[in-house]
Formats: structure tokens, sequence, C-alpha cells
């Protein structure tokens, strides 16, 4: 199938590449062709479907960096995640997968589910029986008995089953090796939020043990310890970061300082009701977590996008009020989008494939009214989400007229 879309601007790659009047070519799952539509009209095939955006602007797909679709995003998640068996909980995972794609996520990083549930949807979606995002898996994640997100069926107790399970995970297909460096604010009775769960030791283990198999680690880590574990195991994504210590917060600079030297991102996976937090910790601790991560971001650390979708309040359709975080931190709205876009591909180790358009790349893209350059909000009017050169209009949306 071959598709000729045209817009009044391109946004084509980072730090706002625009293009007026412009076109994309698409044939089967890859972009053929991006310019000017003067020059890329021409290429198209006699029978190939046109859409057109005329007041509206073509960008790249955006990227979730940090979804977990086996949770509902309700009041108890993991509650319900518990009495729901597996068929009822695929279905589940398909319709937010949906969500996702209505609202232009053409890819997310699943990091953690039950029982390999995000693999079979994986196949489901790239085999074209579902709607949805590409999906990248982490599989089950690694935690200790009884700790941070236990309920994913991840527990292991030494070294022989820490490498047990990232085996394990390989041969299943994962496409991220995922661990919980500390724990977690989900897991009734689990360990605090900032107790580190594996000594460096332990965590380069599953490094090693990823390597072996090509794979990245992401590591979960919102306590001290944790992170600092982490940053020394060489993961590649830290999750959260937020510096937490028995008695409030414990800010490293010079883990800060090595974090970005050595190129960690780092995924605040601000959720889409981020704006709560004032409510639920007061304005001033909100403040000061927020003003943590725009000092990061200015010591040079990389942001990526991610909205912790699942989780209470996390909801999967609400990703561009996550990037309006990244507006209340300082980034302008190209620089939002990079870490949605370009940003979130490089961290993902996807850049080669997907994240800005460009010949040759995935035909993941979406179109919206208005131009998100200018103000994110625009975002929220997606009228045409394309993952891997599927199109999909979402729902409530006025079906573009192809011609």
């Amino acid at each position: 199938m071959e598709y000729l879309i045209t817009a009044g601007q391109l946004v084509t790659g980072p730090g706002g590449q625009r293009l007026r009047d412009g076109a994309v070519l698409v044939r089967g799952g890859t972009i053929a062709g991006v310019g000017p539509r003067a020059e890329i009209a021409p290429l198209a095939a006699a029978g190939a479907t046109v859409v057109s955006f005329p007041d509206g602007t073509v960008l790249p797909g955006l990227i979730d960096c940090h979804v977990h679709l086996a949770l509902d995003a309700g009041p108890d998640p993991v509650t319900a995640l518990l009495d729901t068996d597996d068929t009822g909980l695929l279905a589940g995972m398909a319709e937010r997968a949906r969500l996702l794609l209505d609202s232009g996520v053409t890819t997310v990083r699943d990091l953690g589910d039950r029982g390999g549930l995000a693999l079979r949807l994986r196949h489901s979606i790239e085999q074209d029986a579902e709607p949805g995002p590409r999906i990248l898996s982490a599989g089950t994640p690694l935690t200790r008995p009884g700790g941070h997100c236990w309920f994913f069926g991840g527990e292991v107790s030494d070294e022989e089953a820490l490498r047990g399970l990232v085996r394990r995970n390989v041969r299943d297909g994962v496409d991220v090796i995922k661990v919980m460096a500390t724990g977690g604010g989900i897991t009734k009775g689990g360990p605090p939020v900032w107790e580190a769960q594996f000594t460096a030791g332990e965590l380069g283990l599953v490094v090693a043990e990823a390597r072996r198999a090509g794979l990245p680690v992401a590591a979960h880590a919102h306590g001290t310890e944790g992170i600092a574990a982490a940053v020394a195991a060489g993961v590649d994504t830290i999750e959260h970061c937020t510096w937490m210590a028995r008695d409030g917060f414990d800010v490293r600079e010079d883990l800060v300082a090595e974090i970005a030297a050595k190129g960690i991102r780092v995924c605040p996976a601000a959720s889409p009701d981020w704006r709560g937090f004032a409510r639920r910790f007061g304005p001033e601790r909100a403040e000061e977590m927020f003003d943590r991560l725009r000092w990061m971001a200015g010591q040079g650390v990389r942001l990526i996008a991610g909205t912790d979708a699942g989780v209470a309040h996390a909801v999967f359709d609400g990703f561009v009020s996550s990037l309006e975080f990244f507006r209340h931190i300082g980034f302008s709205p190209a620089e939002a989008i990079d870490a949605a876009t370009v940003e979130a591909a490089l961290a993902l180790g996807i850049a080669s494939d997907t994240g800005r358009l460009a010949p040759g790349y995935r035909a993941d893209l979406i179109a919206v009214t208005g131009d998100p350059l200018a103000d994110l909000a625009a975002l929220r009017d997606v009228r045409l989400t394309m993952s891997a050169g599927r199109p999909h209009v979402p729902a409530g949306s006025p079906a573009p007229a192809p011609r």
C-alpha cells in the first residue's frame, strides 16, 4: 500500500526542523520520500492514497518510554491485576494499546507485565491482528522476594536466580531487561522507595548477562543508594531518579556528572497527573522535585519522555500532559517533542529506524491540527496515526478524506 501524506508543515527531525508545504511518501511500512510537496508528489504511484492536512502538521510518531500495559490506571491497579485472569488481562492491554495509538504514540517501552502478555500483544500487533503501537517489552522485571512489583512474578533471591531470570526473558524474546533497583510506591508492604534492593555487584551481573544477549537494561531507582548502584553497574536508563533517602533527599552531584558523562538517559516517568503532585505532596515539595530535574538537564543529563501509564492516575491517553511537564521544567516545545521522538529513540536503541521523518525509516508518524512547535496542545488533536505504515484514525476524530 502506498500513501502520499501532505501537510501545511512537516517536523522532520530534532530541534524543530520544519518544512512548509511538505509531503511524506509511504510505501509498505517504510518512508520512501520526505520533502516539499511539489517534489515528492510526482514520485507517488498513480494508485497511491493521498491524504492532506493543509492546516496541520505531520511529525514523527511519539514514543512513550515507560508504560505498564498490564495495569489499568485505576485507583488500585495492583489488586485489579491480581484479580484478573490472563484472558481478561490481555483484552485490557489491547484496549490500552489502542488508547496509546489514539494519542499519537507509535512506540512504547513496556517495563513490566505478567506472564509475558506484552510479548503476546506485541506479536498480535505485528501481525496486524490488533491496532497498537510498536511494543518494546521487558517481560518479567527482576525484584527481591516481596520486593517492588513482586506481583509480576520476577522475585529472585541470589545471583544464580538473577542470571536465570535474565536468560529466561532473553529466551522469551524481550527487547530490554528491567530491574527494580529500589523500592517503589505501588507495592503495599514492600520496601520503602528509597531502599536499595540490589548491590552494584548484583546489578553488574544483570547488565553483563543482558549485554551477552545484546539487550539494554532499565533500572527503576528512586533512592540515591540504588541510583549509585545502577550507575556503577552501567545501566542504560534510570527510571524516576528522584534521589530519595531515609530522611528526605540526597542529590549527589558527582553521580549526576557521571550519569551525564556516561550517556545514561533518565526517564522521569512523569505521570499525566503530574500537576496533582502539589496536591498530594504539597506545592513546595513538588517544585523541589521538579527543580532537581531542571538542574539535572542543565548539567547535561538527557531526559526522555515516559508516563508510567498504568499506575494510579497515569492514564493511557494522557501523553501530551506528560510532555507539558517538560515545558514546566523549562524545555521548549521542540525540546519536549525531541524527548518523545529522536532522544527517546536514541535511548531505546531504535534511532536507526524511527524518531524522525527520513527515507528508509519506519513509517511511524502522526498528523495533528495546528502547530505543536508553537503550542504542545496541538498534539491533542491527532487526525491520523501511522505505525509501521498502518494508518489509524483515533476514536472520535473525523476521518481524513483520502483522494
